[in-house]
Parts: C-alpha cells; sequence; structure tokens
C-alpha cells in the first residue's frame, strides 16, 4: 500500500522517466475490479487526457499526484502502477492503461483497493487530497517537535500510539506498514496508550518518526512495496509480513503478531514492552 516512503519514490521515478511524454490513449477498465474507486466517470479519461504533456509529479502523504496541463492523475491506496518500455509486455490484469508517442507506457492495477482519480485540475475535490497537502509531511523541516507536541495534545490521553499516529488522518502517509519499524526503533507497544508515555518516550518517538521514514525514503521504499519498475523497495523491515518469523534482531526474543485495530501488528515483547 502506498505510504509516504513509497509515494515519494514514485514521484521521483515518474519525474526521471515520463516527463515530457505524450498521451496518446487511455483505457480503463480492461480487468474491472470493484475496489478500484474512479473519480466520476473513468470512460472520459481518454478525452480529458490525450494529446497532452506530462509534467511534473508530487508525493502528498501516501498520494501521488501527475500534472498533466490542465488535468491532474492521483494515485493513493493500494495503487500498483508500473513503467514499461516500448519493448515490454504489457500486462492485461489493470485498471489504467496510459500510452505515449514513443510507445512506452503507465499502468495502474489494484491492490486490495485503491484510489484512480482523474480530472480537470480546477474542478477535482477530495478531502483526503486537501488534508495531505496541508499538513506537514514528516520528510519536511516543518513536522517539528513543536508540532508533533502539538498534536499530542489535541488526542484524548488513552489513546493508543498506533490510533494516534496512524488513523484519522492525523500524519497522511503514515499507515500501519511504515508505523511497525517506527514503533520498534522507537522501543514502544503499539498498544500502550499516550498518558503513559514520559517525556523521553515522547523525544525518541518523535525521533523515530523522522528518522525511520527517512531511511525507508532514501532506500526507495520497503522491502514489501514495488517500485514503478516492479522491483521491490530496498528498505529491509524488521517487522512486517516479510520478517516477523525472523527473531527479534536486538534481543532474539520471537515476535508477536496480532490483529488491532482493524489491522496486524507486530511487536517484540522484550524490547517494547507494554506499559499500563
Amino acid at each position: 500500500m502506498l505510504e509516504i516512503p513509497e509515494s515519494h519514490t514514485f514521484a521521483e521515478q515518474l519525474n526521471e522517466t515520463i516527463n515530457g511524454k505524450k498521451i496518446i490513449h487511455v483505457a480503463t477498465d480492461n480487468h474491472p475490479h470493484k475496489f478500484a474507486f474512479y473519480y466520476e466517470d473513468p470512460k472520459g479519461y481518454n478525452d480529458l487526457l490525450k494529446g497532452k504533456i506530462i509534467g511534473r509529479s508530487s508525493a502528498y502523504g501516501g498520494l501521488v499526484e501527475i500534472i498533466v496541463g490542465d488535468t491532474k492523475i492521483v494515485f493513493g491506496d493500494g495503487a500498483n502502477i508500473r513503467y514499461f518500455s516500448n519493448n515490454e509486455e504489457i500486462p492485461e490484469k489493470n485498471q489504467l492503461f496510459i500510452q505515449f508517442d514513443d510507445s512506452s507506457s503507465l499502468t495502474c492495477s489494484t491492490q486490495m483497493y485503491a484510489l484512480i482519480h482523474i480530472a480537470l485540475a480546477n474542478e477535482y475535490e477530495n478531502e483526503y487530497y486537501d488534508v495531505a497537502k496541508e499538513k506537514p509531511s514528516p520528510l519536511a523541516d516543518d513536522f517539528n517537535m513543536e508540532y508533533f507536541e502539538e498534536m499530542l495534545g489535541e488526542v484524548r490521553s488513552n489513546t493508543s500510539i498506533k490510533s494516534f499516529l496512524a488513523t484519522k488522518q492525523r500524519i497522511p502517509g503514515l499507515g500501519n506498514g511504515t508505523l511497525q519499524d517506527i514503533l520498534f526503533h522507537a522501543k514502544i507497544h503499539p498498544k500502550t496508550k499516550i498518558k503513559m508515555l514520559k517525556v523521553e518516550d515522547n523525544d525518541k518517538l518523535f525521533e523515530s518518526v523522522k528518522k525511520t521514514l527517512k531511511l525507508m525514503r532514501k532506500n526507495k521504499g520497503r522491502n514489501t512495496e514495488k517500485t514503478l519498475f516492479g522491483e521491490f523497495g530496498k528498505y529491509e523491515t524488521i517487522l512486517s509480513s516479510k520478517s516477523f518469523k525472523n527473531p527479534c534482531p536486538v534481543c532474539r526474543d520471537k515476535i508477536v503478531k496480532e490483529s488491532y485495530l482493524g489491522g496486524t501488528i507486530y511487536y517484540c515483547p522484550s524490547c517494547q514492552p507494554l506499559i499500563k
């Protein structure tokens, strides 16, 4: 799923790969998926994009935006975006296909569910997009300790750390996937309540949010997610579906996997004890 490291990696790779290309054809729903969420009628996407030139791509939270003249493309959630050169075979199962005048192409398929929006820039309305553009990114300098403490002060004291960090768009693009290693490095259990945190815990949590996401971004995303070219990211996750069966790299204790708040959490019971 697209989170901060992946959206920034996609934006960078798109700028290096498709910027300046001319769109000659757009097709949608080659393989219908009931959880591919389009903006208005996707049958009109070809008319919106045909003949236009790809401009700059940007990342906002877990969203990827591509400017195409007076139109914008926005991808989010489980949007699998792939670039294919003119001699590569295009997979048939996709929900969006964009062909360029040099015979290269861009596709998007759906992983569980995906946001695939194309609209005139001055008509596009999306609450999650607006929030992601408005709030500071943890990768930026204006996401500082003062801002982080303000966020902490705005939630109830019995809110869990997972709920605080990864729900309600408090930090757009920080989801359940990136959360796991952030909390591991901070040595905080995902079920710990905010009221149980000491000042030094707040400091560790803030530093881990900043440093872990920057490291994931530097390494082209997590090794559980793929890049624009279908390669896995280079950041080796400590706590994920790929690695949780391995012992804790610090203490060698067994990693725990369980369901919590509508998703899976992983933690080391020794390094991340639950404070009650």
